[in-house]
């Protein structure tokens, strides 16, 4: 019996998307949930391409500042892994809460391409007057998972 589970992201304390998930796996600090591509239609972002028939398996800590998300084709192959860098995860009451704080990091498949985004975002946002600690941490967060990426293991070892 699987246990399916609700993911919503928000921002700024809007919902920016909610979907189902099933879970594959939860150690009490990362709970690990295979869903579908849940936007309308597909998103290029110009280093990869999300569409329907994706498959992510997302993997949400706890304790930890960050988000790693598996992406892969309907038909199994690894386009690389996109890294969301958030809050903690809130898990309860059939739902993963998860509060996106603008910084993310995509790596592809074969390791070699490793990028930070929306640092600018994260600028715009306010958060470094705001909440100066969540900022701090949001930015050490991003280069943990960028040293993770680069270092021989890469992402797989965090997720191993």
């Amino acid at each position: 019996m699987s246990t399916t589970w609700t993911v919503t992201l928000t921002k700024d304390g809007r919902t920016k998307i909610s979907y189902p998930a099933a879970q594959v796996s939860d150690d009490g600090d990362r709970i690990s949930v295979r869903a579908p591509w849940a936007a309308e239609g597909a998103r290029d972002f110009g280093f990869v391409r999300f569409e329907p028939g994706d498959v992510f398996v997302e993997h949400f800590w706890r304790t930890r500042w960050y988000a790693v998300k598996e992406v892969r084709t309907g038909e199994g192959v690894l386009k690389g892994w996109y890294c969301d860098v958030t809050r903690p995860a809130v898990v309860r009451e059939g739902g993963i809460l998860v509060d996106d704080l603008d910084l993310d990091l995509w790596v592809s498949a074969d390791g070699k391409t490793v990028l930070r985004l929306d640092e600018d975002e994260f600028a715009e946002s306010g958060l470094a007057t705001s909440d100066p600690e969540a900022a701090a941490r949001a930015v050490r967060a991003l280069d943990a998972l960028e040293e993770q990426a680069r270092s021989a293991g890469g992402l797989t070892a965090l997720l191993g």
